[in-house]
């Protein structure tokens, strides 16, 4: 960005980079070309592979000041070459397997240069047109995997001006906040006094309806976002009440059940029960058909934050994991996860299509009443039309092709479990049920020797344990040749110890058992030669020794 004095800020130059694109030869084209034609070259050999200590990398972004004056486009592409993208994360990779993020579809770059040249805004259909329509097809597409209605109900429904079948949004997270809004709305609606709670509020709603308050019941692997969704609609993160799980970390019944009583006995309104279908941690599904059931006896919302595992529906194999989803009132899905469209596209669907009347609003200049403005039944207002990403990725890809992306993901989880399983120095923590795994890296003498522990013991060996899988951790991602994350999870067979443990996720389709293989092998190197790793696993040693 040396350049920069070279650049004028006058009408005349402004006016160019409005009316003139930039020529194939500059920069910025011959980077446009090289990601159209090599998008996978180009992330590969842009994206430096060591990790950069961030305080340096803030460097790079560290003035408040605009620039007075212009800079050129070359300049300024040059200096994002060498700062941003370098920098960035490599999450195409096929190695890179620790978060829910994957490779793109090669089709999904022009594709979305056209929805940004477009530059459509969903909240109005005076600014989207098409769009709109599009939009509403979507949604109906997903709500016919999820509920599959008869053709002649999506005639009905998809495209009515005073209904929605769901809600596009930018993530899980508005997703599931709006599910609980509408779930919300619903629970204290407008009677003979009481004008409803989004009119008169929170207080005044209890106070009409006789309770001391409500709660939200989802499983203890639920997702941080219902805390957000408690705080936002004045509920108060502490409604949210973290039900315990069972031994493959579904939600408990016998707990819940017992819950829900003592609700009841303190005049407690259940504003939502949550079930999950893939959790965030371990991928694994609750006992939907049997939250259905007491969804219906408690007479509650039923809401399922399918986020992760919503695709699974595609799999003929696998969808009876989600049995029960289609009794749900609202389902989350994202199809920036297993839809494989780019960051952030989030549905939220509802059973009923008149569910989000109850949270519709309107203004005269933009969502009249009566129109077939999605805005009237969104949480945000102007908003990309990302639909058109997600209508291209179910037209291209089909039902077929997501089945078979699904059911590879699930087999190639599997194989990658026997894989630990058959590696004497490996632990599988967490058995996939659908492409989410967890382990860690116990030495087979440390495992024989837990067995034998006392309580005491086995809970100072595994916290030195925990110490050796984060350093495993920070020094396989620092050297940038693949990527797991971690977290901390409470298996039962270690009582009440935590674990910290590497967390893998298994959508990417380039990934192959030979470079799971070869991060297992790293992984070990790792342990035998880094520093750290090598002074815990010394003191593992001698702390068995002393046992």
């Amino acid at each position: 960005m040396s350049d920069q004095k070279h650049a004028v800020a006058n009408l005349s130059n402004l006016y160019r980079i409005f009316t003139v694109p930039e020529s194939p030869d500059s920069t910025l084209g011959k980077i446009d070309q090289e990601i159209s034609q090599n998008l996978n070259g180009f992330l590969r050999d842009r994206i430096v592979a060591t990790e950069q200590d961030l305080a340096i990398i803030e460097q790079d972004f560290s003035s408040p000041r605009i620039p007075e004056q212009p800079t050129f486009v070359s300049d300024y592409t040059e200096f994002l070459l060498d700062t941003l993208v370098a920098q960035s994360v490599h999450t195409a990779a096929p190695g890179f397997v620790g978060h829910m993020t994957s490779a793109l579809p090669s089709f999904m770059l022009p594709l979305s240069r056209i929805m940004t040249a477009l530059n459509q805004n969903l909240v109005k259909i005076e600014t989207s047109k098409a769009f709109t329509p599009m939009e509403r097809q979507v949604l109906g597409m997903l709500h016919a995997l999820v509920y599959g209605n008869d053709e002649a109900y999506y005639q009905r429904w998809m495209h009515d001006r005073d209904s929605a079948l769901g809600a596009f949004c930018s993530g899980g997270t508005l997703a599931n906040i709006t599910a609980l809004w509408v779930a919300r709305n619903k629970l204290f609606p407008a009677t003979e006094g009481f004008r409803g709670i989004a009119r008169e509020g929170l207080h005044r709603a209890f106070k009409h309806y006789g309770c001391e308050g409500v709660a939200v019941l989802i499983s203890k692997r639920g997702h941080y976002s219902f805390g957000k969704a408690a705080d936002l609609l004045g509920i108060g993160r502490d409604a949210i009440i973290a039900i315990p799980t069972d031994r493959d970390n579904r939600i408990d019944i016998d707990q819940l059940l017992a819950t829900c009583e003592r609700l009841a006995q303190q005049r407690i309104k259940i504003l939502s029960l949550v079930g999950i279908a893939g959790t965030t941690e371990t991928g694994n599904v609750d006992p939907l058909e049997r939250l259905a059931d007491i969804a219906q006896e408690q007479g509650c919302h039923f809401h399922v934050d399918a986020a992760w595992g919503g695709p699974t529906l595609f799999s003929r194999s696998h969808k009876s994991l989600l049995k029960g989803i289609e009794r749900a009132d609202s389902v989350t899905i994202d199809a920036h996860k297993q839809l494989y469209v780019p960051m952030g596209a989030g549905m939220v669907l509802f059973k009923n299509p008149c569910s989000l009347t109850s949270i519709e609003h309107h203004a005269e200049y933009i969502l009249r009443k009566g129109s077939k403005d999605l805005g009237s039944h969104t949480l945000e207002g102007s908003r990309p039309g990302t639909a058109m990403l997600v209508h291209s990725a179910l037209n291209i890809i089909g039902r077929k092709g997501y089945e078979l992306l699904i059911d590879k993901g699930i087999d190639i989880a599997h194989t990658f479990a026997d894989m630990i399983e058959s590696e004497a120095d490996f632990e599988l923590v967490t058995r996939p049920e659908l492409n989410l795994l967890t382990y860690r890296y116990v030495p087979a003498p440390i495992q024989a020797a837990l067995k034998k522990a006392s309580e005491t013991q086995r809970t100072e060996i595994n916290q030195q344990l925990n110490r050796l899988t984060k350093q495993i951790q920070k020094s396989q991602r620092a050297a940038g040749r693949s990527f797991v994350s971690r977290t901390r999870l409470s298996p039962p067979q270690y009582g009440d110890d935590t674990l910290t443990v590497f967390r893998v996720v298994l959508a990417n389709p380039l990934t192959t058992p030979g470079i799971l293989q070869e991060m297992l092998a790293e992984q070990k190197r790792i342990a035998s030669e880094d520093e750290q790793a090598v002074a815990t696993l010394n003191s593992l040693d001698e702390l068995i020794s002393g046992n």
